[in-house]
């Protein structure tokens, strides 16, 4: 059990694990969670940290088809300048590894914003915190235990 499924169960929050085979040789890990559970592309994010202003890490969760607007998340986060978060360093803030990097139980705890797109949803899917392995949750549950924010901050 990831410490993702972990916080989800110690918060009563209504969820579903769904595992698939990973293949190592993949490129593009929420492509694969799309095709491996036949999941709508639309309902799969992915957990992406970025530096603002070149001083706070925050966490974006966009939809696995778009790319992260940095622009708007920095200006979300009160910045100018956003930047991708060095692999490594995303890592070490989170606890997890990359590919498989939930927003859910980060090692330490990080503002995280959580694109508008989700809303619409019912329910989302997002990393549980290992390669091969996804959580299904409305989309305000996972706003309101990461205290986070809905902001338009994808772009296609």
């Amino acid at each position: 059990m990831t410490p993702a499924v972990v916080m989800l169960e110690k918060a009563n929050v209504e969820h579903e694990v769904r595992a698939y085979e990973h293949d190592p040789t993949t490129d593009s890990y929420g492509k694969e969670a799309v095709e491996a559970l036949g999941l709508d592309p639309s309902t799969v994010f992915k957990t992406l940290l970025a530096v603002v202003d070149g001083t706070e890490t925050v966490v974006a969760v966009v939809p696995v088809a778009s790319r992260l607007d940095l622009k708007a998340l920095a200006k979300a986060a009160g910045g100018k300048k956003g930047a991708m978060a060095d692999p490594a360093d995303a890592e070490r803030l989170t606890g997890y590894v990359v590919g498989g990097i939930s927003p859910l139980g980060q090692r330490r705890r990080l503002r995280t914003f959580i694109d508008t797109s989700a809303e619409a949803q019912d329910h989302i899917h997002v990393s549980a915190g290992r390669r091969g392995l996804e959580v299904r949750l409305a989309p305000g549950e996972l706003c309101r235990l990461l205290s986070a924010r809905f902001v338009a901050v994808a772009a296609d």
